[in-house]
């Protein structure tokens, strides 16, 4: 894949009239996915896609767009022109950009990350053994992953990694479901079959009678795939330098107010765990960490180029939405095996659902339990509980109600598969609260 991307950003950038400027993406994949249902394989297929987008800029002006490839040089070299012909014509017809960055950097890096994989034959005698009798339903992807980036400044980039992900449903008889999803970059088949082990057990519990609780504040454990899911809404006006600046952050009260997190709360962008390249869509290399929040203080956020150019600042050259796209939380002391202990009697949360914000400025969030959420007594679980709306603050509940953090954190990876395979992993470990408010 590599080299048609090379061949194509040559004949591209060759093609550049004066005054022109371009940066063009490249995102490709080959994948194998297996559909389980009833743990049984129902469906094999393999994808092989890739596209390109073009970002292109003229007099102050820029507009985008993009192809799909279809492996043939010429073939693709023809589409790209037809569509940097169709960029040229629409550009003019556009109002100046006074916040417009050029694609000036020079940079280039190749990155390729080798995984360990099963062989695409090999994925039914290793995922159906351990499933046994229950009743699962699932989709296995696994395969190469690939960016480029490349400008007519002479910047190019490359990143390919490999990955597999299980993303699956437990389902009882009464329907009741536990929902995981196991996910890395090497096979570990002891990993696995002690993962799908903990969801079956899980699933044994949610036959128990449910237990209703009355809506008001719980001693709380939320696991890593529910702090994922918080995490992933400092995406959503959280981090972004931008949105600060704009009053539309829930970080907002941090910077302006100087409010704290909890000490034990420290989120950082690392790409170090190799699940997603560096480099933005500018052809820009972010550096490989930046603290963000350090011990519940706001260090760092995210800035893009244009934002900076805008408030006159430095970028640490974050995507053009300056959202996460490597999020790991640091591990604390508090041991997996002794979570229900140190809980006591409360809720035990192994997934959320629905998140939004029900008041971004300070920092609530809104969303449901789901699936695996049970009540716990003395150490033990004793029921499943029905499906709660929670709404909390994070001042609250990564503030002063942050009690302990896991030293063992786990990698959530977005399975979504609409524009291809993602490469975004959030990296976290499961947190225990003094207090977590369900409403209704």
């Amino acid at each position: 894949m590599e080299k048609l991307f090379q061949q194509l950003n040559k004949a591209i950038m060759d093609s550049l009239q004066e005054g022109e400027y371009l940066s063009l993406g490249y995102g490709g994949e080959n994948s194998n996915f297996t559909r389980i249902n009833a743990a049984k394989v129902r469906q094999i297929g393999n994808v092989d896609e890739a596209d390109l987008t073009f970002n292109f800029i003229l007099n102050g002006r820029r507009c985008s767009g993009g192809i799909s490839l279809s492996g043939d040089a010429e073939e693709d070299l023809n589409r790209s022109l037809t569509e940097l012909g169709r960029l040229r014509a629409e550009v003019v017809q556009l109002p100046e950009d006074p916040y417009l960055v050029l694609p000036d950097s020079t940079d280039t890096s190749t990155n390729v990350k080798h995984g360990d994989l099963p062989d695409s034959e090999e994925i039914p005698a290793k995922l159906l053994p351990a499933m046994g009798s229950a009743d699962l339903t699932g989709i296995w992807a696994s395969g190469r992953i690939y960016q480029g980036s490349a400008n007519s400044a002479g910047g190019y980039h490359w990143f390919a990694t490999d990955s597999f992900s299980l993303d699956y449903s437990l389902i009882t008889p009464a329907e009741k479901m536990v929902k995981a999803t196991f996910a890395g970059t090497h096979w570990d088949q002891e990993a696995y079959t002690g993962f799908l082990a903990d969801s079956v057990n899980k699933l044994k519990l949610m036959s128990l009678p449910p237990r209703k609780i009355e809506p008001g504040s719980y001693r709380t454990y939320i696991a890593s795939a529910g702090i994922s899911d918080i995490l992933s809404m400092f995406s959503w006006g959280g981090v972004s330098e931008a949105a600060i600046r704009q009053s539309e952050s829930c970080l907002g009260k941090m910077r302006n107010e100087s409010k704290k997190l909890s000490e034990l709360f420290t989120l950082s962008e690392d790409f170090s765990s190799g699940f997603a390249p560096r480099f933005n869509g500018n052809g820009e290399v972010a550096p490989e960490k930046t603290v963000l929040i350090d011990k519940g203080e706001l260090i760092n956020t995210l800035v893009s180029s244009r934002t900076a150019k805008e408030y006159n600042i430095e970028s640490n050259y974050a995507s053009g939405d300056e959202g996460l796209r490597a999020p790991v939380m640091r591990a604390g002391s508090l041991k997996e095996a002794d979570v229900l202990k140190a809980l006591g009697t409360g809720v035990y949360l192994s997934n959320l659902h629905y998140l939004n914000w029900s008041d971004m400025i300070g920092g609530r969030i809104t969303g449901m339990t789901r699936y695996a959420c049970f009540w716990v007594e003395d150490g033990e679980i004793v029921a499943p509980i029905e499906n709660m709306r929670f709404d909390d603050s994070i001042y609250s509940f990564l503030g002063e109600n942050l009690e302990q953090v896991t030293d063992t954190t786990h990698v959530n990876p977005d399975v979504g598969t609409y524009d291809g395979r993602e490469l975004n992993a959030v990296i976290c470990p499961g947190v225990l609260l003094k207090s977590f408010a369900l409403t209704l």
